[in-house]
């Protein structure tokens, strides 16, 4: 016997069409490239993004065709997000921070017909236009006026113009809601990046899976800021569930130094922010020596890499901001866990609560998780038993776009992550399976150790990874970037590791650099470190 309620599918147009219909004179703020406020609405943004599905009718881009975008957080990128996926196209985002001839590669891989991009990256635009042949259509997000003042690109039609002629009004089509939606790659640290495909259906189920109270808990209340990219996982599928809950958006373009965010949070009451621990660390730059304050900020949402337990102490100590520690990846949409107390947690001590709160936290209605052991065995969820971290779930990936192999075991995904679950379900992400140091046969978490390094009021950044050892297998060192205005030493580090691990986890060696390589998502590039130390040898 089959229940008897209405048969309808989850839509990404249901989310823009819900938002204009409930939250029409709701703000949408926007810092632009062209350096000024933009401010707009939920209603103007779904008239514009059916305008934007008349103009791909009318370019004759067929059904599950790749529009790719190469944009910052703004208005018009999220005009798009709802005008080509609803409209049946698949939104391919570009990382720009990739490297041109990876771009390219993944244009040509998507086989993507427009490429709609922000004027300042006219210049990685001029280098790719003639080496990706399947882009028929190349839209410069903004107005004729200031196309015409960048010569350094050609054959581009202004997107104000582009969209200009056609009607506000336009019938989304009815989509089996497991049609592709959008396409995000992998960062590809390693060999070629891999794509990512979402679905209508798994985007409106991730989106009400942050937007629980004990997820992101979004309410048309909140004013939120995502500086994590949308040209990244979607910003963590925050424009999807900011439509269907009627948040303020609240979108900072290319500007992400600590002064330019905190003066939009300030300006536009931020309530809800989300973004990687070294875009916090900027912001926390520059608000601590300048005495500082929060008015309205709430809550912050910090993933991408672990975020440091000194820095959520500071959030909360310092400025009474909630530090919800988050982690997901490109395969899972992205969000597969994040933390947040209890109930019986409430009366816990401090030390008691900040033990649970650097973890990655529980797992989301929609995502299973296990931890896997050497053998294969499934390991004990007791807090204390590493093992390689699985997920599977409806917004978790099946495969590879264009890769007929699953990228599945028994139904699983491995995320390549080492990970402890415990008896509650709190995940902690111990290290990526390349990363952890076997010390004499027994595992080094580097995170842990880099989470210690940074505690010191010296170091401003830090980067731990095993070195061959004769005897040992592998020894840590910690790769570290001093604050300028301190000066600390190789030994008084090392000792500051006394007592927060056992003797024989303390790095045997502290290297001071000037830089720490990050990679296109902001992420720490350990393999980029270890090629710096390819000729270092260990202390005797």
């Amino acid at each position: 016997m089959f229940g008897l309620m209405q048969k309808h599918s989850l839509l990404i147009s249901d989310l823009i069409e819900f938002a204009q219909l409930n939250h029409a004179d709701t703000e949408i703020i926007s810092r632009r490239v062209e350096k000024d406020i933009h401010r707009t609405t939920w209603a103007q943004v779904a008239h514009r993004s059916k305008q934007i599905a008349h103009a791909l009718d009318a370019a004759a881009v067929a059904t599950g065709e790749r529009v790719a975008t190469l944009a910052w957080n703004g208005y018009r990128h999220l005009e798009l997000y709802f005008g080509v996926s609803g409209s049946g196209r698949v939104l391919h985002t570009l990382n720009p921070r990739l490297h041109v001839d990876q771009m390219t590669w993944i244009i040509n891989h998507a086989e993507d017909h427009v490429l709609c991009f922000d004027m300042s990256f006219a210049p990685i635009v001029a280098q790719i236009q003639s080496r990706c042949p399947t882009v028929k259509h190349w839209i410069a997000l903004c107005d004729a006026q200031t196309l015409a003042q960048s010569p350094e690109v050609s054959e581009c039609v202004p997107y104000e113009s582009w969209i200009a002629p056609h009607s506000e009004e336009y019938i989304w089509p009815e989509l089996d809601e497991n049609t592709a939606s959008s396409l995000c790659y992998t960062s590809g640290t390693t060999g070629h990046p891999k794509g990512a495909l979402y679905s209508h259906r798994s985007t409106v189920l991730h989106a009400f899976g942050i937007a629980l109270p004990d997820v992101m808990n979004f309410s048309a209340k909140d004013s939120v800021l995502p500086v994590v990219p949308m040209f990244h996982v979607n910003a963590w599928g925050i424009p999807y569930a900011a439509a269907m809950v009627g948040v303020k958006l609240v979108l900072p373009g290319p500007a992400l130094d600590g002064e330019s965010v905190y003066e939009l949070i300030e300006q536009e009451k931020v309530t809800f922010a989300a973004g990687v621990p070294t875009v916090w660390q900027m912001l926390l730059n520059h608000v601590t020596p300048k005495g500082l304050r929060f008015k309205h900020l709430k809550r912050t949402v910090i993933g991408g890499s672990a975020c440091p337990p000194s820095m959520i102490s500071a959030f909360k100590n310092n400025f009474g901001v909630e530090v919800l520690h988050a982690w997901g990846m490109t395969e899972l949409s992205p969000l597969g866990s994040l933390c947040t107390l209890k109930n019986k947690h409430l009366n816990w001590s401090e030390d008691e609560q900040m033990a649970l709160l650097v973890k990655q936290g529980r797992t989301i209605f929609g995502v299973e998780m296990k931890i896997v052991g050497d053998q294969g065995q499934t390991q004990p969820h007791d807090g204390k038993t590493f093992g390689d971290l699985y997920v599977k779930g409806p917004w978790v990936i099946e495969r590879y776009f264009k890769d007929p192999h699953t990228a599945l075991k028994d139904g699983w995904f491995a995320t390549g992550d080492v990970a402890t679950i415990d008896a509650e379900g709190f995940m902690l992400i111990t290290d990526r399976s390349k990363d952890v140091i076997k010390s004499g046969g027994e595992w080094i978490s580097s995170i842990e150790l880099e989470n210690i390094a940074v505690a010191h009021p010296g170091v401003a950044m830090a980067a731990c990874i095993g070195m061959p050892h004769p005897k040992w297998d592998e020894r840590p060192v910690v790769v570290v970037v001093k604050r300028p205005e301190f000066d600390l030493s190789k030994e008084a580090l090392l000792n500051f590791y006394h007592d927060k691990v056992a003797k024989w986890q303390i790095p045997d060696d502290v290297i001071f650099v000037d830089s720490i390589p990050l990679g296109a998502t902001g992420k720490m590039l350990k393999t980029r470190i270890r090629e710096m130390l390819v000729d270092y040898r260990l202390p005797d």
